[in-house]
């Protein structure tokens, strides 16, 4: 059981993470539609910073599926 807990700890961490990354991407989003709303070409550092967190997430939500997994597996 003592692993199961260690999981659950994980799992929620990586959520929170997720989360906060999620936010964080959001205000280079948020400049990213602001330029093309205004019929100008984004600034380039709103879109690295945005395709750098958003490679972030993705491997967050690997690792999350993964510990899912896990503790799933160790459920059965």
């Amino acid at each position: 059981m003592e692993k199961a807990e260690e999981l659950k700890a994980a799992i929620e961490a990586s959520e929170e993470e997720i989360e906060k990354l999620e936010k964080k991407r959001l205000r280079s989003q948020s400049a990213i539609l602001e330029a093309q709303l205004d019929k100008r070409e984004p600034d380039a550092r709103d879109a690295e910073y945005f395709k750098a967190l958003t490679s972030l997430i993705r491997l967050e939500r690997e690792k999350l599926r993964m510990l899912q997994a896990e503790l799933n597996a160790l459920a059965k």
